[in-house]
């Protein structure tokens, strides 16, 4: 509990309709691995929350809880970092794919217990995670879920980069596009509505990428440590480096996919509308969830009348 002001203005109360229950898990579950930047050795575990928990990030190591919320983001560089601003140590890093695996199993409300700086990167992919959340179990919870209707479009862009969210209707249909200069990846494309289904078996495989030009400069950088051909594919010009090649002949733009879905995830609640987006990462996918939280007039709850998220969640 840390007392902010909710980010949420006050919305109006949309017709009533059926929403369906929120969900947590069964059963605490837990794995080991190493994380992609840090390289350090780190422990999770997923624990069942009550309902209106939502996610929440459980520094074990720190005795720091983090809310998973767009507004506690603080580093985009590579992947997506939650903290407390001014506080160096106070963070954790690589949340996405597990944010991914939550948003795709319809998991509301969980505790994930983590004793280090960053989450185990596991296969470079969320398909590990969403193993986790199927050996747990999930239950359905004594309370509505709620989405976040997209009102109107909100775009942000940086150069040819961009992203937006539209109106769209029930559910969340999302599309992307990439670019990149080794002719291993190229142009790309991939749109689909987001369900379980098509998460599990379209984008939750997908693993992250690099160039292997790049690696010498991240690991100077003091990232990517723990990156090996075991956790993310790795190309070189028209080369995939990796023993066992693409799992997909996309995986590229479907891992882009993922990731999204995860940064979009920590909006606080499902999104209900359309995503479109040509070169998006990490931090143009922050910056369209602060435009939209921003714009009071760009969204509000669907279905029945909710309170504003708490950001003392």
């Amino acid at each position: 509990m840390d007392g902010l002001t909710a980010p949420f203005p006050a919305q109006r109360a949309p017709a009533k309709q059926r929403l369906a229950p929120q969900r947590t898990l069964k059963a605490a579950i837990g794995c080991v691995g190493v994380g992609v930047h840090s390289g350090r050795r780190v422990s999770l575990t997923l624990r069942p929350a009550d309902a209106g928990t939502g996610v929440m990030f459980r520094r074990t190591d720190l005795g720091l809880d983090l809310p998973a919320r767009f507004d506690r983001v603080i580093d985009t560089r590579l992947c997506t970092v939650l903290g407390l601003p001014g506080e160096p140590t106070a963070r954790l890093g690589t949340v996405e794919h597990l944010m991914a695996a939550f948003a795709g199993c319809g998991i509301d409300n969980v505790v994930a217990e983590i004793d280090g700086p960053e989450l185990p990167i596991v296969d470079g992919s969320a398909a590990p995670l969403v193993f986790l959340i199927d050996c747990a179990g999930t239950v359905e919870q004594d309370a509505p879920r709620r989405e976040i209707e997209i009102l109107r479009t909100v775009r942000v862009a940086e150069g040819e980069a961009f992203a937006e969210l539209r109106p769209g209707g029930p559910g969340f249909r999302m599309a992307m596009s990439i670019d990149f200069r080794a002719a291993a990846i190229g142009q790309q494309a991939l749109a689909l509505r987001l369900t379980p289904d098509s998460f599990r078996h379209e984008i939750a495989d997908s693993r992250t990428f690099t160039d292997a030009a790049d690696i010498e400069h991240l690991r100077k950088a003091g990232l990517a440590r723990g990156g090996s051909l075991a956790n993310a594919v790795v190309v070189d010009a028209a080369r995939v480096l990796n023993p066992g090649g693409l799992r997909r002949p996309d995986e590229f733009v479907r891992h882009k996919l993922l990731d999204a879905v995860g940064d979009l995830a920590l909006a606080g609640a499902p999104l209900r509308g359309r995503f479109v987006a040509h070169r998006s990462g990490h931090t143009l996918n922050n910056r369209l969830l602060r435009a939209l939280f921003a714009d009071a007039s760009a969204w509000r709850f669907a279905g029945d009348a909710a309170p504003a998220l708490s950001a003392a969640a």
